[in-house]
């Protein structure tokens, strides 16, 4: 007799890490003890932009055609309406192609979750603090090296505030600079896992409850699955407009 349908085991089982990579309607492939399936989704996530950018993407083209033109919207979006505006003209310049591949690196992870075969990478908290921590490295590490202490100090703590109000400042924003970062892993994070709970639930309601649930659980989560493809794209762009916010406040205080 077969174990009773547990909706809790199929969610978690759906939107964990694990050494099993499953892929629908063959045998569980069974990975090697340093490699997770996130970490696999990682890798070739990796890979695909490594071929769209270096071999697909034709930048010697006068005028950009299909992939090459897509990909060139959002890297002019991102350069000239959030890069730009936050650090200014020349160091926009100089790190829209780091925001650019913070982008499309998120992008493709989260759609890749979309994809029956791969899984969300996404959706595990150790990724997404890592991209917070490379963001926090470049707040402080980026004011240290441009201004040194004095200039982490300028950042820290606005000019013109009274003398006995400048510690009360002082940790306040040394409490705000882990809080940004924090915010940047788990927004990212509990916006990509929760939308996968959403389907994976209506979709173990089909079974659970048989047909008549599916009537309406099957619907919703066709809907939900459409919608999550905009918050694949949203989350991606929050997290590049926020992390350029949360340096440019550190490179340019007065602003």
């Amino acid at each position: 007799m077969s174990a009773p349908f547990d909706l809790n085991d199929f969610i978690m089982h759906h939107i964990g890490d694990s050494y099993e990579w499953h892929i629908p309607l063959f045998a569980p492939i069974h990975l090697p003890h340093f490699l997770t399936v996130h970490m696999l989704m990682l890798l070739i996530g990796t890979v695909f932009l490594l071929v769209l950018m270096l071999v697909v993407y034709r930048k010697q083209d006068r005028v950009p055609t299909g992939i090459t033109n897509f990909i060139e919207f959002f890297v002019v979006y991102i350069r000239d309406e959030i890069v730009i505006p936050n650090m200014g003209e020349e160091e926009g310049e100089k790190f829209t192609p780091m925001f650019c591949s913070f982008f499309f690196f998120i992008l493709v992870l989260n759609l890749m979750g979309l994809i029956p075969v791969f899984s969300t990478a996404t959706g595990n908290i150790n990724l997404t603090a890592g991209l917070a921590f490379l963001i926090f490295t470049l707040m402080v590490g980026g004011t240290l090296i441009r201004g040194g202490p004095m200039g982490m100090w300028h950042a820290l703590v606005p000019p013109g505030i009274p003398g006995w109000f400048i510690p009360i400042m002082f940790v306040i924003e040394v409490f705000l600079l882990f809080v940004r970062c924090v915010a940047l892993a788990m927004r990212l994070f509990a916006n990509m896992i929760a939308g996968h709970i959403v389907i994976t639930a209506f979709l173990g309601l089909c079974v659970l409850f048989g047909v008549f649930a599916g009537i309406l659980a099957f619907p919703m989560a066709v809907v939900f699955y459409c919608m999550e493809i905009f918050v694949c794209l949203l989350q991606a762009f929050i997290f590049v407009l926020l992390s350029a916010i949360f340096i440019g406040h550190m490179y340019h205080p007065k602003h």
